[in-house]
C-alpha cells in the first residue's frame, strides 16, 4: 500500500477517489462508482469528500516535504 495522497495525474475533481484507490489497490473508476453509489445512502458523503480534499496533501507537496 502506498501513502494516502492526492495524485497529480489521473484525478478528476480533487483526486480524492484516485488517491483512495491507489492506497487500497483498486482502480480509480471502481472507487468513483463506490462513492457515487454511497451518495444514494443518507449521510455526509459530500462533506467527507470535501474534508479529504482539504486534508490530504497533494502528491507533489508530499514528495517535497519527505526530503
Amino acid at each position: 500500500m502506498s501513502a494516502l495522497v492526492r495524485p497529480t495525474h489521473g484525478r478528476v475533481i480533487g483526486g480524492v477517489c484516485a488517491g483512495l484507490a491507489r492506497r487500497f489497490g483498486t482502480s480509480a473508476t471502481t472507487m468513483r462508482v463506490i462513492f457515487l453509489l454511497s451518495c444514494l445512502l443518507p449521510g455526509p458523503q459530500f462533506l467527507l469528500y470535501i474534508a479529504l480534499w482539504i486534508l490530504l496533501p497533494s502528491e507533489d507537496k508530499a514528495a517535497r516535504t519527505a526530503w
